[in-house]
């Protein structure tokens, strides 16, 4: 057995399933090595497709996954994925293939190119090293959750490794999760004392019990409950649900936020984006974090209140404290508050002027008849652009495993391939990407990989024929802007030749086509391309752009 094949062979064994990638000479061995030991391997038609796949499907499984790419080239058509991956802290490998001869055309700085994204840059360095260091990579991704960018020089990949180098070693003692006495005490304190407390839950908050741990919590001491994008749908259900805090809140969301004299981030990062650059924190709220890393406490903005613990272990421990106390109030839950939240806490149950023409749809009306037209159990993947909010906002999911928002980076033309991984991680639910016209055809080559794959996917484009972000930035300011639109596009004839079913929508009545591919057994994907109105910029870029 060479390195190449030991490395593979010990990723499968640690419990890797799913690797993706595109296939060089360089990689070649270390991903038939995978295959082999019982990995599913997707081939990708990008790199950074691949390399957002297996962001998705980390995301969306909870399990490490692998991204495997050649020398030089191949990594940096990944980096932006990688990128992506690693601000959102996902448990991912990237096995690159390296050439050490600075002299070769494929030779790039690949640990510089790695840190320089916020991935953990690790090498092989012989074959001595091979398993145990393909086993450090596995646990640094795992524990830490943190992508890690393990290198495969060309030469060591052909070393043999000998036979007493082959076992794996125990693996490392776990990051304690509990959390210190003394600011427990405090957070405990100050849920005591809080008369409106609202919990924000985050991508931490995503784990085993976490939900569970919360909801008891929140029972207590009579908390709301919200999440940050990432985590949209964790409280699906609960009747105290405020959906998402942020950008995309709803006008009711956005005002018992605000009006909260606690806000308690789970597992959250409380940044601009989940706080609207501080407009969600009143001038007197107590604001606590609690996070399993103690870098992250206090990272975007001033908290009062820091603990250091897993989520669920705290919010277990802050409940057993709390059982012994007399609460004087039931915090913020009072039957009016009830009625409220479910009558219009959801977007779609906020009145709008429909500003549809004969030739364009809302994207609000668009996006709401898919949300009645969709099963329940559904993901969705989304693009960013200045359409995002209306998926993110208007369509349901029936908990944290039902949305993949790939927005750390804020880049566009993941969406598609975000769909792909979040498919395979949740083969049970019918996947739907959300684009937007330029992110998709960014994007497109791996609409081949959706058919190739055989997945039932529905791909919605809002079809501005433009960057909308751009347009409704600098457009009234005067700027010219044809820099940034496009001639019409005829997206559904794209999806036709790539094999996909395909429906042009201009008006509500064009979704019968939708319906009618729900209703039947769905045995190729269907692209929809959605010519909307785009009179005006989306609000939550609005308030980003006035953020900046």
């Amino acid at each position: 057995m060479n390195v190449a094949q030991a490395v593979g062979t010990t990723l499968a064994e640690l419990g890797v399933d799913y690797a993706f990638g595109v296939v060089g000479s360089g990689n070649f061995h270390v991903t038939n090595a995978l295959v082999g030991a019982g990995v599913r391997f997707v081939a990708a038609r990008h790199e950074g497709g691949a390399a957002t796949m297996a962001d998705a499907y980390a995301r969306m499984s909870d399990r490490v996954s692998v991204l495997t790419v050649h020398q030089g080239c191949g990594l940096t058509n990944a980096m932006t994925g990688i990128a992506e991956s690693a601000k959102s802290r996902t448990p991912m490998i990237v096995l690159a293939a390296e050439v050490t001869e600075t002299r070769s055309n494929f030779y790039v700085d690949q640990d510089a190119l790695a840190a320089s994204v916020g991935a953990v840059p690790m090498r092989v360095e012989s074959a001595d090293d091979a398993v145990a260091t393909a086993a450090r990579a596995f646990y640094r991704a795992l524990d830490e959750r943190r992508t890690v960018v393990l290198n495969l020089p060309l030469p060591v990949q052909a070393q043999e490794v000998a036979q007493e180098r082959r076992v794996l070693p125990e693996p490392p003692t776990r990051p304690l999760t509990e959390p210190d006495a003394h600011s427990l005490q405090r957070l405990v304190d100050a849920l005591a004392a809080a008369r409106r407390p609202v919990f924000v839950a985050g991508r931490g908050s995503r784990g085993p019990g976490c939900r569970q741990a919360l909801e008891e919590l929140a029972d207590r001491c009579g908390a709301l409950l919200a999440t940050s994008a990432v985590a949209k749908g964790l409280f699906h259900g609960s009747p105290w649900s405020l959906d998402v805090s942020g950008g995309f809140s709803s006008p009711l969301a956005a005002e018992l936020i605000r009006d909260a004299d606690l806000i308690v981030g789970w597992g959250c990062a409380l940044n601009m984006w989940t706080m609207r650059h501080g407009k969600l924190i009143g001038p007197n709220t107590t604001l606590a974090q609690v996070d399993i890393d103690p870098s992250a406490l206090g990272a975007h903005r001033q908290i009062h209140i820091g603990v250091t613990g897993g989520v669920a272990e705290t919010a277990a421990a802050a409940a057993k404290a709390l059982a012994g106390r007399q609460m004087s109030t039931p915090g913020y839950r009072s039957e009016e508050i009830r009625e409220r939240i479910a009558s219009v806490v959801r977007w779609r149950d906020v009145p709008y002027d429909d500003t549809s023409t004969n030739n364009l749809i809302d994207p609000r009306t668009l996006t709401i008849a898919l949300d009645d037209l969709l099963p329940a159990e559904r993901i969705i993947a989304v693009d960013s652009g200045n359409f995002m909010g209306y998926p993110s906002m208007f369509l349901s999911v029936p908990d944290e495993r039902g949305f993949c928002f790939t927005q750390a980076f804020q880049s566009i033309g993941l969406g598609l391939a975000t769909a792909i991984g979040a498919a395979l991680a949740q083969p049970d639910r019918l996947p739907v990407a959300a684009c937007g016209d330029g992110g998709f055809l960014m994007g497109v080559a791996e609409l081949e990989t959706v058919v190739r794959l055989g997945l039932p996917m529905l791909v919605v484009v809002y079809n501005d024929a433009a960057y909308g972000a751009e347009v409704h930035h600098f457009g009234p300011d005067g700027y010219p802007l044809d820099i940034v639109r496009f001639p019409d596009v005829d997206i559904a004839a794209i999806g036709r030749g790539f094999g996909c079913d395909a429906v042009t929508v201009r008006t509500i009545d064009d979704l019968k086509a939708v319906a009618d591919w729900v209703a039947k057994p769905r045995e190729r994907a269907l692209v929809v391309d959605a010519k909307v109105v785009a009179t005006r910029g989306a609000w939550w870029l609005e308030e980003a752009f006035r953020g900046h």
